[in-house]
């Protein structure tokens, strides 16, 4: 049984010694946080430049983040450091996972790489009485079925008697890093009841919002959940808005009058759903039982069927484009296409998953020219107004605020050879865009 004493005593005086494992978008802000209460943090991770970056007090996210780079800097001055060596985190009493959880693409289920290396090499250096905590996304039953008979294979030792189980998933947003760890509430799964009180103990010293302590595996489920309910809600408002666009019903409208209704929250549709997160947890929410039971469940298929309205909305851009086109009388392979916005998320550069991807893929070999504009991505960050000049068509892919600046339509106006724009986030106003000469196509408002 733990000694609940013992790691509040270490978390009271801050002389806890913590490890991360994994410094990409939330172990890196997680590990600024917690040092900067005073803990000491060793950060673990295999990419060499980013742990020189981090070491050197240089952020390598990019993008909005408020306060993070100007975090980075100051506790790695004092109570944090990046290393490669897991040796580093042989003395550490409570260390944090928090790697990446992919899907596999072909059987949906966990692709769990990352997780089982972290797990494993950490298990060959770990001390007695460890308190460790997985705050990555992963299926209900992770813990039960893979992590805990690994840690206990590799390190001779057993749950509840020479090491700890917690999980603590996180509620990270790009853009917002800091602001939600320090603000949401958090649920804090425990291997046992008094594991759950001290991993409680140790977030009160930076979490604000509530902390509900629990079990591991409702803990998994929990948070598997809140991204999957996301991607339901949102393929929702997709094939609502495919289906206004059939009848030729301004969705925006239909959203605002069904919203009037008590409990009704109608979202927006768009272009598709990126992001490491709610893509894949809908999937991994019903990853064991896929495993056991097969496709045709009906959780596994409703499951599938929001993965599957999500995956179209980037292919549905690509035939409004194409209506479009023929409208303004020139062909598919000569026209020239200028995207807008490559990363997923408003005003960050984070690609992974984004939409913009696919819209890419499907038009590179359809169109007569394709560029892309995007102000956070580096690739991309190039000069709007010559990439302006002389295009067909733009795609509006992510509302990044440069692209919500009323100026930007005249701009387009003034320099497009044919004015053709696809707005899949609704930033336009369409009466401004037709009055401007426009054929303007947006997700259901066409």
């Amino acid at each position: 049984m733990i000694n609940k004493e013992h790691f509040e005593q270490l978390i009271g005086s801050r002389q806890l010694k913590v490890g991360i494992i994994g410094l990409g978008y939330v172990g890196l802000p997680v590990s600024a946080t917690i040092a900067k209460q005073g803990f000491h943090v060793v950060g673990l991770d295999i990419n060499k430049e980013r742990v020189e970056l981090i070491n050197d007090g240089t952020s390598p996210i990019k993008g909005k983040e408020p306060g993070l780079a100007e975090l980075i800097a100051k506790v790695t001055e004092t109570t944090l450091e990046a290393t490669t060596d897991v040796k580093r985190l042989a003395d550490r009493d409570l260390v944090i996972v928090a790697v990446d959880t992919p899907v596999e693409e072909g059987s949906k289920l966990p692709e769990y790489k990352a997780l089982k290396a972290a797990i494993e090499t950490f298990a060959r250096v770990m001390k007695e009485n460890v308190l460790l905590i997985i705050e990555s996304t992963i299926a209900p039953g992770t813990i039960r079925k893979i992590v805990v008979p690994l840690i206990e294979s590799v390190s001779k030792r057993k749950l509840n008697e020479s090491f700890y189980i917690g999980h603590c998933p996180e509620r990270v947003t790009p853009g917002k890093l800091l602001y939600n760890l320090e603000n949401y509430a958090r649920v804090v799964g425990g291997s046992s009841p008094e594991v759950a009180q001290v991993m409680k103990h140790f977030y009160s010293t930076y979490v604000k919002g509530e902390l509900d302590t629990t079990d591991v595996s409702t803990a998994e489920m929990v948070k598997t959940t809140e991204n999957y309910y996301r991607d339901v809600e949102i393929a929702f408002a997709n094939q609502l808005a495919l289906n206004c666009e059939y009848h030729g019903v301004d969705f925006y409208r239909v959203r605002e009058l069904v919203n009037k209704v008590e409990a009704r929250n109608v979202h927006y549709p768009g272009t598709g759903v990126g992001g490491h997160c709610i893509p894949k947890d809908g999937l991994l929410n019903v990853a064991f039982l896929r495993k056991d039971r097969g496709d045709d469940v009906l959780p596994v298929r409703f499951s599938d069927l929001a993965r599957e309205v999500n995956d179209f909305m980037p292919y549905h851009i690509v035939e409004l484009l194409e209506d479009a086109v023929k409208e303004a009388g020139i062909e598919m392979d000569q026209a020239k296409v200028l995207l807008l916005g490559y990363s997923f998320l408003p005003d960050s550069d984070d690609v992974r998953n984004s939409p913009s991807i696919a819209i890419v893929n499907a038009l590179k070999e359809r169109v007569g020219s394709l560029k892309v504009y995007d102000p956070f991505v580096s690739e991309y960050s190039g000069d709007l107004d010559k990439m302006i000049e002389g295009i067909n068509a733009v795609i509006l892919a992510t509302a990044h605020s440069e692209f919500k600046n009323s100026e930007l339509l005249p701009r387009l106006s003034g320099s497009m050879n044919t004015k053709i724009l696809i707005d899949g986030r609704n930033v336009f106003d369409k009466n401004k865009a037709l009055e401007f000469g426009f054929v303007y196509k947006g997700i259901g408002n066409i």
